[in-house]
């Protein structure tokens, strides 16, 4: 039983994660469900991490994630835009980290460059039973 709600857990991961529409004709980027458990330490929250690739010049418009969502963002290749709430944009490179609050919106997400893809892992811990991780927003 556990096993099938996993996959029907991944299943419903993959296509709400950064389903997006590509801006500027770039491509979609893509999600690899990569993880997901319930907490055992703490009752009614799970773990979820997702392989997030973003072809050159890949854009993800703004969004926000369920409030109950606190975001680990870690890029394993390339570059990837980003800016959470009123930040200003920051380029984050191979290894480097950064996070989102429940309730945040992410105002950018975009690969810079116009030849390599990026690749980042995000990992979130939110309420079990979440159906959608990401939420478009207007701009």
């Amino acid at each position: 039983m556990k096993s099938m709600l996993f996959a029907a857990a991944v299943a419903l991961a993959a296509a709400s994660a950064h389903a997006h529409e590509p801006e500027q004709g770039a491509g979609q980027e893509t999600v690899k469900p990569l993880f997901q458990r319930a907490l055992p330490n703490v009752p009614g929250k799970a773990l979820v991490a997702l392989e997030v690739t973003f072809p050159p010049g890949a854009a993800a418009p703004p969004h926000t994630h369920p409030r109950s969502a606190f975001i680990y963002a870690q890029v394993l290749s390339g570059e990837i835009v980003s800016a959470v709430d009123a930040e200003p944009p920051r380029v984050y490179r191979t290894g480097e980290t950064w996070y989102e609050a429940p309730g945040a919106r992410h105002v950018v997400t975009r690969n810079p460059s116009p030849d390599k893809p990026a690749t980042l892992l995000a990992v979130f811990v939110l309420d079990e039973g979440e159906q959608r991780l990401v939420l478009p927003q207007d701009r």
